[in-house]
């Protein structure tokens, strides 16, 4: 998913022959311009290195599961969210426990911004690690408005609230990421564990940036 993905000398990234503009958030088209020279790298080291001198934080990922995780899903969770909030990415979820609550933590502990999506009209239903409750009162509804906002997701684990989820994110034409027994449906990307899961989105995060056409 990251073949194409290099830098040059003087810092730029290219995506093929489009090279990254970060004040939009998008790709320039370049046309015939050569990348003659560049370095392959991954989405983390582009993403890290863009982080020294910009803020990420419109960047967002989703981080999807369920209420009643297992063990093994906290802990990617957690470590998916410590991956992303690292970057200074923002990582928005359903606000409450489980996959939501993990996600939470380690976005917040990495020092990244973590905003809980709820399904009631009490800011009070936030997980402790929340750093912006939005309420919506609109119950399970809400999960459209977390995929809406999300430019990637990553699904951990299942549940049929999750699954709505991954369903309203292949419908929009979002990535969604699978890890830790997430749903096995037909578009979903899946991995073998929280890190690949982690480069997997940043991947797909910069791939899903808009290309528009250069000055």
């Amino acid at each position: 998913m990251q073949e194409n993905l290099s830098q040059s000398k003087d810092g730029r990234f290219f995506l093929g022959q489009n090279e990254l503009c970060s004040t939009q958030w998008a790709w320039r088209s370049k046309g015939a311009a050569t990348t003659e020279g560049t370095t392959p790298v991954t989405a983390s080291q582009a993403l890290k290195d863009l982080a020294r001198t910009r803020p990420l934080q419109q960047l967002v990922v989703g981080i999807i599961g369920p209420r009643n995780a297992t063990p093994e899903q906290i802990e990617a969770a957690e470590a998916l969210g410590a991956a992303f909030g690292a970057l200074g990415l923002t990582v928005i979820c359903g606000g409450r426990s489980g996959v939501m609550e993990a996600a939470c933590k380690g976005t917040h502990r990495a020092g990244g911004l973590p905003i809980g999506i709820l399904p009631g009209t009490d800011p009070q239903e936030a997980n402790a690690y929340v750093a912006v409750p939005l309420t919506t009162g609109l119950n399970e509804a809400r999960n459209i408005i977390i995929v809406r906002a999300a430019r990637v997701l990553v699904a951990v684990g299942n549940s049929p609230g999750t699954l709505t989820e991954v369903a309203y994110g292949l419908h929009f034409n979002k990535p969604v990421i699978g890890v830790a027994d997430a749903a096995q449906l037909e578009g979903v990307q899946h991995t073998p564990d929280a890190a690949a899961a982690a480069e997997a989105a940043l991947s797909r995060l910069l791939m899903s940036l808009p290309v528009i056409q250069a000055d």
